[in-house]
């Protein structure tokens, strides 16, 4: 497969995920806040509230296990960068105040699985 082919796939699998991970998590009772939020220091998939509770959620989709489970790809150094980028958002929304945590949603071969509270800032 060529490169160009790779990354589409792995962008459209991505996305995918982030969508059955959207409506796993509305489905919870959680209400999604923003998707693919942005800033100039990176990205976070999914950002939603759970009883006054802000979630930031990565979401990690496998199409096998040969890399890994997907919670695994969540680095320290990747922690760091989703901190910076929660605090961005909790700033610009006037929400210092407001509880939060990071979640990870994996999902390997269609199948969810919910990491709540998965690292802490």
């Amino acid at each position: 497969m060529q490169i160009a082919q790779k990354n589409f796939y792995k962008k459209l699998l991505g996305r995918a995920g982030e969508i059955k991970a959207g409506e796993h998590l509305k489905n919870k009772g959680y209400v999604i806040l923003k998707t693919n939020y942005k800033t100039h220091i990176g990205e976070i998939d999914l950002i939603a509230e759970d009883n006054g509770t802000i979630v930031f959620v990565e979401v990690k989709t496998r199409s096998d296990e040969r890399f890994g489970a997907p919670s695994e790809a969540v680095t320290y150094r990747k922690t760091q960068k989703y901190y910076k980028v929660a605090q961005e958002f909790l700033v610009r929304e006037k929400k210092m105040d407001a509880p939060c945590r990071f979640d990870v949603v994996e999902i390997e071969n269609g199948q969810i699985n919910h990491i709540i509270d998965a690292f802490s800032m």
